[in-house]
């Protein structure tokens, strides 16, 4: 009885997004060894904190305006699968780079590399991803990517803590080693099949920022729906500032990465099941559901100095990213037009990347003039109005 409901369950699960969800898994598994050391190899290195958050803004820079571009290309050519496999075959070759020299341009040559690689490959993974769903299971397919993507999240800093243990310091070491998950993404992109058809007219690639008119020609609920985001996306800042409050409470370093893992291992659990509940009870309400989460994690961060209350409030972010990164997507999906899909989630994705940078950026202001805990109700106060926003949005369509 258990296997038959476990299969209605997966029914919706396509070859394409199996596929996808692997890749995903694979990639996130080699860039989640590195993401907790980074920091501290480059700081090993050389690197000041100044020029470290100068390479992080032009990585991300280049990753969130890439993404608007190569989206319209996607839509525009008609194609999908080769953007996936260069996207991801960009993000696989960074890893070794990193360690193979030390001289800073190299460095940031390597890490706008990999970015560049997510750029190019978002849009189109996500148009796929649409392709492969009907509106009543978005969030299902969306969820259930979210989860493969997060669970690589758990395994790759559980295997760097792992392998530091035994060889502490042996950073370069970790690099050479994320090359192998990082090949096997690239491996099995080379199961996937184009399904669309499309004769493109297109002679000649537009200009970069071509992308930009679409939110001029897109639907009105489009605008009205990315807008709700990407205020949001303004306040939403780095994951950082959540593990630093932990640390200041208290919170080993290794304690703080094994919260970090347990935050993704949360996110992971509950994306699927979350995205299936999203399906019948609508995107919207889901979304709402994941915002009003996310403000209790943010006021309980700036009034809490407890060590066991943020096993609870980390375990509450973990169910707020589940309730909301793939729904949000799965949302502008089913809200725009099929042929700009990968257009519509590449500019908002571009857009949002923007928002991202601001928002640690302001977060990081309010934390050095005003401390941690005005950083974290302001951010939580933030989202509350948001809420009212989304609340207050007539005619969706979800």
């Amino acid at each position: 009885m258990a296997i038959n409901k476990q299969s209605l369950i997966l029914k919706n699960i396509s070859r394409s997004v199996w596929i996808l969800s692997l890749i995903s898994l694979f990639t996130d598994t080699a860039s989640e060894m590195l993401y907790p050391i980074i920091p501290i190899y480059l700081k090993s290195i050389g690197f000041s904190i100044v020029l470290i958050g100068i390479l992080e803004g032009v990585a991300e820079a280049t990753a969130g305006l890439s993404k608007g571009y190569f989206g319209k290309r996607s839509d525009a050519t008609g194609k999908r699968v080769p953007f996936v496999q260069i996207g991801y075959a960009f993000s696989a070759i960074s890893k070794p780079m990193m360690a193979v020299f030390i001289y800073p341009l190299w460095i940031f040559f390597a890490r706008t590399i990999d970015r560049f690689g997510k750029g190019i490959r978002t849009g189109a993974r996500d148009a796929i991803l649409s392709d492969e769903s009907t509106p009543e299971t978005k969030g299902r397919v969306f969820g259930f990517h979210r989860s493969m993507d997060t669970l690589g999240a758990v395994l790759g800093p559980s295997l760097a803590l792992i392998y530091l243990y035994f060889y502490p310091e042996d950073y370069k070491t970790l690099f050479y080693t994320a090359f192998i998950p990082g090949l096997l993404a690239v491996g099995t992109s080379f199961f996937l099949k184009e399904k669309r058809k499309i004769n493109s007219t297109e002679t000649k690639a537009p200009p970069f920022f071509s992308f930009l008119s679409y939110w001029k020609t897109s639907p009105p609920m489009y605008r009205k729906v990315a807008t709700g985001l990407l205020a949001f996306t303004l306040f939403n800042n780095s994951d950082v500032f959540l593990l630093l409050k932990a640390k200041q409470s208290g919170l080993s370093d290794t304690a703080v990465i094994g919260i970090y893992i347990f935050y993704n291992l949360v996110y992971a659990a509950f994306a699927f099941p979350l995205g299936i509940l999203a399906d019948k009870i609508g995107l919207k309400k889901m979304l709402l559901s994941g915002i009003g989460v996310y403000a209790i994690v943010y006021f309980g961060m700036g009034f809490n100095h407890n060590i066991y209350v943020f096993i609870g409030l980390f375990t509450l972010y973990g169910i707020y990213a589940a309730a909301t990164e793939g729904v949000s997507k799965a949302w502008i999906s089913n809200i725009t037009d099929k042929n700009d899909i990968a257009t519509a989630i590449g500019t908002y994705s571009a857009f949002q990347s923007v928002c991202t940078m601001l928002a640690s950026s302001l977060a990081g202001m309010i934390w050095y003039q005003f401390g941690a805990n005005t950083t974290f109700i302001v951010t939580g106060t933030a989202s509350i109005f948001i809420l009212f926003y989304f609340v207050l949005m007539t005619n969706e369509k979800d």
